[in-house]
């Protein structure tokens, strides 16, 4: 039986991390000033370099905890800890030049570039070698965390099914108590071993690392008494709550005033400050693009008026945030129609109104690019959910679960859905499963790794017609 010795692991992992901080450091230096031979001027020698380590290696591991790479890692992906990463390293790089401008410090700008791929490499290169060796360890059934799970339910049966499909998590469950299934009754590979009157019991005689208390909605009654016979006991327990039904997605717990009040959904754009934040990239983002695409913009809207009659700007009355319609602006890429004609179906392949720089400029997503006045009117942000037209608004509602959460949030120029290949005529119930999972996962860096995306697998649309 293993106990919790994740404190114990973390100092491990941040005498590690300070480690290779410091060999990242000096690979840096002799890269810049000894393999390539690059000539040193001022003060740049070892000397200097070394009295700046004394404030950048306690400075990164702050940032590093920051960025949530000392929390358990038993279910967390290794892409999502390299991003944590990547991340935590540009906020390092950036606290570093501002205190080497505070300070007046002079450095290399290329030993800044290779230490910055230097920790990234290294801090990620250790990561992913102690992941691979932990999951060797775990899977040949050593460095186990054995449970105990208390209560028959659909959530008992997700978790046992999460927990069967990743054995690389380490967890072993030893079996199952509840009241309304029989002794010796078996979910795959699990088997109920008792009632809940039998827990004091099971954990005199067993030494558990974790409880897991999957009791079915229904049972709820019992939930007080159990959780005080497990924590009487001193075994770390765990409440995995059977609302799937009720709450479909990841709910939130807030403290109001000693009070705990769970949120249905989590949505950090509620938040004042993220989105100020959000509102002055998208101004600034959007200033920035009319520039940069000024002269394209430009090229385009003379072709759409050589090329066929009517005006060079289409809008289109679209659902934005708290329900709010808007005319978003597009470039024309269609015959000019009847009133409301546009509005019966989506565009369908060799579609006839489509007219020649039309399908191009659909195909490379250029006619979006008047959404950013959008964007700076405040109707849309650069990244969310893409909003839809009214009609189809009142149909998804009514088909879709949870469909009119996305307006909850500015919708988008681009969003997750897109740069995950939901865009044109593809499943909506997968679009607004990723439409959910950016509104109650949003950050910052999530927005830069969709800009990101979106610049290099975004723009072509294989389902725009």
């Amino acid at each position: 039986m293993i106990k919790d010795n994740q404190q114990t692991f973390n100092r491990l992992h941040v005498l590690a991390d300070a480690v290779m901080i410091v060999i990242a450091y000096m690979a840096a230096y002799s890269l810049r000033f000894v393999l390539l031979g690059m000539e040193k001027a001022g003060n740049y020698d070892l000397k200097w370099y070394l009295q700046f380590l004394i404030a950048v290696v306690p400075t990164y591991l702050i940032i590093y905890r920051f960025c949530g790479l000392y929390s358990p890692k038993r279910a967390r992906s290794f892409l999502r800890e390299l991003w944590n990463l990547i991340v935590a390293n540009i906020v390092g790089a950036v606290s570093f030049i501002v205190m080497l401008y505070v300070f007046k410090g002079d450095l290399s700008r290329w030993f800044l570039v290779f230490f910055f791929l230097g920790n990234v490499f290294s801090c990620g290169m250790y990561r992913l070698l102690v992941r691979i060796l932990l999951e060797k360890i775990r899977r040949r059934g050593k460095n186990l965390k054995h449970m105990l799970i208390v209560g028959y339910s659909r959530a008992a049966e997700g978790y046992i099914d999460r927990i069967l499909e990743n054995p690389q998590w380490g967890y072993y469950i030893h079996g199952i108590l509840d009241d309304k299934m029989a002794v010796g009754t078996r979910y795959k590979k699990i088997t109920v071993i008792g009632t809940l009157a039998e827990l004091p019991k099971y954990l005199s005689e067993n030494e558990y690392d974790e409880i897991a208390v999957t009791l079915s909605i229904n049972d709820y009654d019992k939930l007080e008494e159990l959780v005080t016979k497990c924590e009487y006991s001193g075994v770390h327990t765990k409440f995995i709550p059977d609302y799937n039904n009720i709450i479909p997605t990841v709910p939130y717990i807030e403290d109001l005033d000693g009070l705990p009040v769970i949120n249905i959904r989590k949505n950090p754009l509620s938040n004042v400050v993220n989105r100020f934040l959000k509102r002055l990239a998208d101004i600034v983002g959007a200033l920035l693009c009319l520039v940069i695409f000024s002269v394209p913009m430009l090229l385009v809207a003379l072709l759409i008026k050589l090329t066929s009659d009517g005006p060079v700007i289409f809008s289109q009355v679209r659902v934005g945030l708290h329900n709010r319609e808007f005319k978003m602006y597009k470039f024309r890429s269609m015959v000019v129609q009847e009133s409301g004609k546009e509005e019966k179906a989506w565009t369908q392949k060799n579609d006839t109104r489509v007219t020649g720089i039309g399908k191009f400029i659909r195909k490379t997503s250029i006619d979006e690019l008047p959404q950013l006045f959008n964007v700076l009117k405040g109707d849309m942000s650069l990244i969310g959910p893409r909003p839809e037209r009214p009609r189809f608004v009142e149909k998804f509602k009514e088909e879709i679960p949870r469909y009119m959460v996305k307006h909850q949030v500015r919708p988008g120029m681009t969003g997750w859905a897109q740069v995950n290949g939901y865009r044109g005529d593809t499943s909506i119930r997968r679009r607004i499963d990723c439409d959910l999972y950016y509104i109650e996962n949003w950050s910052v860096g999530l927005d830069v790794l969709i800009l990101v995306l979106t610049v290099f697998r975004g723009f072509i649309n294989k389902n725009a017609y």
